[in-house]
């Protein structure tokens, strides 16, 4: 035993080395496949690990040794059906504020040097938007006096650096109100900031009872982690909470944050935006995987079955099941190593590309880190592993079939049985059914039956392939033998002869079409509809807008404006909607917006549908059509709501309206929405009034910067970039999986061809003849496959646009002309390219 089995292995590493040496034209597109899976999944998961360990950005708090900040997560518990309960978590947006009297209680504490209040709040100054600060907090961030002095009076402000000099005097517009402040100081950090005494920021922050973080500086010799402890047990011991009335079981305890969480502190949307890259870019991951899978085992068994016979013969001449799976598996293996490694090391510069298109693009929020440490960038190497077993599986499952059956049966081509037809039909059915069930669905609910749905057709497609073919050249062929003259006589013939094969070149031409269609389709038809939501809706001729607010009466006095119609005041924010799905808790961040609603539909409408927006206030709310029938309520009913600063509300609701995808799905009156928005951006106000009134509402709000015809209201995701470009490197990343595993199945069939196209030559045909029999093969292939690609994407996409957006889909002409494009070309490619030898010259050559 001990000495066959060196013989045994020597054998089957001969018969590797020569397969491998013989046939590397045909593993030259494996190798692609295989190195472009390595690549993406190593680019991908340096992508999530880096995600994965991103933080705010520290600036503000550089100083600090601790800083004490509100809870700026919310939290929904919830039983799912037969399980324990599980806790749904979201960041919120909106600043949670620290009660002032946690200020003294962290003073108290033993070695803490310093416990600085920090105010954060909006101002204005000559049109442009700054950030107002006490002066004292600057020292958190070691922001210190480039010339002059710190601001001792409440008429006193220092500027950040580069805006005005020392001895000017500026205007500051906070909440709609001027004051003039003489310039004390210039100080270096930020350019957009300006700091006042204490006492002035925090009277012009608004609330007395309240700060908006504390930075602690511990005492010389003092640990970070000592201090941490007694702080944390100091304000635990006090029972101090954040601001505000939270939910039940909504801890809003305060946090104490180190090290990168301090950063958490300043820039609030960075943890929130980690969370939703995290959950994005796992998604696409899971998606390229299956997509790989589905590449390479093509790719893998096409280039085997191109040698089914030559492996029947080796069967035949006496080689056992084991030798022939060992020579297969090394076989690959020698090609996959080397793919692997060139994936590996190429998906560092490949992430580094990604990166660059997220910032060049603003997709990500502001201040958020996402380090790549030296130690993180041999990940590729696990992921390189990963594309070695996909290949030795898929190679085990290209040669089951040789390797189990009789040595005489070895050499007979398989022809697809009863039992693929069924598991294809079964698949169809599940998909078509899966695409119904998007119809019923709302949001990602929908989206996701809807992709599901398609991943499913097109597996189901994959199987059904040969009966796809023969059921294709039945309507071509007759076509094809009227028009294509002896050529096309040839071309469906040989169709018709070859369906399995035919069926074995549609598969990646479907899954192209399909996938691509659905991702790039999908967004485009939310963002179509949103955007005429948004045209339909928009009844406005100016806008007023102002950085630092509009000064009290404004609003009253642009509607005392001779010849203006109506005037709605707006403001955004976010909220956040407990529930359940499948019995398991959800947390969805949602943008909405706040009016005033007289004469709302004359400036912005909503298109109401049921009650009326006269009645929003305080205490009440507007939802879109699709909320409303998602949580079952109407005019009259209940709804409970969080605001972006984690405060519940049990809110009436007062209407509902159609235009949601533009308007967002729920209406607030915006005093309401104000009280729950930290940082609200200028305000705005719509203005429906006759041409050549923009001189009457400069003078009636002073300040403000008017605008004629301005752009329609729109809510927009908050990942709505990150998700466009994730969504771009993904389609990319599928057209070359999908480009490369048609090229190398069309060529695989086309080399394996090269003796029937020599024969074929030697009895008569012409070389034209046979390129343009190729030719129409091609163009049969490619028409199929798109034909049937759209219809396997055409049916999740009806069901999500029907669903979501009530329209039909919405692809692009210049998208859908590029992908026809593409998988025209490259199956002209891999049809006629291979066939070169064979064509060229007097006489055929193999």
């Amino acid at each position: 035993m001990s000495k066959t089995a060196p013989k045994k292995t020597r054998v089957t590493a001969l018969l590797a080395a020569r397969a491998a040496h013989t046939h590397r034209k045909a593993w030259a597109a494996v190798f692609a496949a295989l190195a472009l899976t390595s690549l993406l999944l190593g680019a991908f998961t340096l992508a999530l690990s880096s995600a994965g360990l991103g933080h705010a950005r520290v600036e503000r708090y550089a100083d600090a040794d601790l800083v004490v900040t509100g809870d700026q997560n919310t939290r929904f518990t919830a039983k799912p059906w037969g399980s324990k309960p599980e806790t749904a978590t979201a960041g919120l947006t909106e600043r949670v504020r620290v009660p002032r009297a946690a200020l003294k209680t962290v003073r108290a504490v033993p070695g803490v040097r310093a416990a600085i209040a920090d105010e954060v709040f909006p101002a204005g100054v000559d049109g442009t938007e700054i950030t107002g600060r006490p002066w004292d907090a600057a020292r958190l961030g070691s922001y210190s006096l480039l010339e002059g002095a710190a601001p001792r009076r409440a008429s006193e402000v220092v500027v950040g650096g580069g805006t005005v000099g020392v001895g000017e005097r500026v205007t500051v517009r906070v909440a709609g109100t001027d004051a003039t402040y003489r310039v004390t100081g210039v100080a270096e950090g930020p350019r957009d900031a300006a700091y006042f005494t204490s006492a002035e920021a925090r009277r012009l922050a608004g609330h007395p009872g309240s700060v908006a973080a504390v930075g602690v500086r511990a005492d010389p010799g003092t640990s970070t982690s000592a201090l941490y402890a007694r702080v944390r047990h100091a304000l635990d011991t006090a029972g101090a909470h954040g601001v505000g009335h939270r939910a039940d079981g909504d801890g809003a305890g305060l946090r104490v944050l180190t090290g990168d969480g301090r950063g958490g502190a300043e820039f609030l949307g960075a943890a929130p935006a980690r969370s939703g890259m995290l959950a994005l870019l796992g998604s696409v991951t899971a998606t390229v995987v299956l997509i790989a899978l589905l590449v390479v085992s093509s790719t893998v068994v096409q280039a085997l079955q191109q040698r089914s016979r030559e492996l029947g013969l080796l069967r035949a001449v006496g080689a056992t099941p084991r030798q022939l799976r060992g020579a297969v598996g090394r076989e690959v293996g020698r090609v996959a190593v080397r793919a692997a490694l060139t994936g590996a090391v190429a998906a560092v510069p490949a992430y580094v590309a990604l990166r660059a298109l997220l910032d060049a693009q603003g997709a990500l929020p502001p201040g958020l880190e996402l380090p790549l440490p030296p130690w993180l960038l041999p990940a590729p190497l696990l992921t390189a592993g990963l594309t070695l077993l996909i290949a030795r599986v898929a190679a085990l499952i290209a040669c089951a079939r040789t390797a189990k059956v009789r040595p005489a049966e070895a050499l007979r081509e398989a022809t697809p049985g009863n039992a693929r037809r069924i598991t294809g039909l079964v698949l169809l059915f599940i998909g078509v059914s899966s695409a119904g069930t998007a119809t019923l669905q709302h949001g990602e609910a929908a989206a996701a039956a809807a992709g599901a749905a398609a991943v499913v057709l097109v597996i189901g497609c994959a199987l059904l392939g040969p009966w796809i073919a023969e059921g294709a050249m039945r309507v071509l062929g007759g076509r094809l033998r009227r028009h294509g003259g002896p050529a096309g006589h040839l071309a469906a013939a040989n169709c018709t002869a070859s369906a399995r094969r035919l069926g074995a070149a549609l598969t990646p031409i479907i899954l192209v079409t399909a996938f691509v269609s659905v991702q790039l389709a999908a967004g485009a038809t939310m963002t179509h509809a949103a955007g005429d939501q948004a045209e339909e809706a928009a009844r406005a001729d100016y806008a007023v807008t102002a950085a630092g607010g509009l000064p009290r009466g404004t609003l009253e006095r642009i509607r005392e404006t001779p010849g203006v119609r109506a005037a709605t005041a707006v403001t955004r924010g976010t909220v956040v909607l407990a529930r359940r799905e499948t019995g398991s808790p959800r947390l969805d961040r949602l943008p909405v917006l706040g009016v005033t609603p007289e004469g709302l539909s004359r400036t912005l409408d909503p298109a109401v549908r049921e009650g009326a927006l006269s009645a929003l206030r305080p205490g009440t709310v507007a939802v879109g059509r699709d909320q409303a029938r998602d949580l079952d309520v109407g005019p009259g009913s209940k709804v409970t709501l969080r605001f972006g600063d984690g405060v519940e509300a049990r809110l009436k609701v007062v209407a509902t309206y159609d235009r949601e995808l533009a308007l967002g799905a729920f209406l607030f009156s915006r005093d309401q929405l104000l009280r729950h928005t930290s940082s609200p951006g200028p305000d705005r106000v719509l203005v429906a009034a006759p041409g050549g009134a923009a001189q009457a509402l400069r003078a009636a709000a002073p300040g403000a910067r008017v605008t004629a015809d301005p752009g329609p209201e729109r809510l927009d995701p908050e990942d709505r970039a990150l998700g466009e470009v994730v969504s771009v490197a993904a389609v990319g990343a599928v057209g070359g999986f999908t480009v490369i595993a048609v090229l190398s199945t069309l060529s695989l069939i086309t080399i394996g061809r090269r003796p029937e196209l020599a024969l074929l030559r030697l009895a008569g045909a012409g070389r034209d003849q046979l390129r343009r029999m190729l030719r129409l093969e091609a163009a049969a292939t490619a028409l199929t496959g798109l034909t049937v690609g759209a219809a396997v994407a055409s049916l999740p996409l009806l069901a999500f646009s029907l669903s979501t957006a009530r329209t039909l889909p919405h692809l692009p002409l210049p998208q859908a002309a590029l992908i026809a494009l593409t998988v025209g070309a490259t199956t002209v490619a891999g049809a006629l390219v291979p066939a070169w030898p064979v064509l060229r010259g007097r006489y055929p050559v193999r």
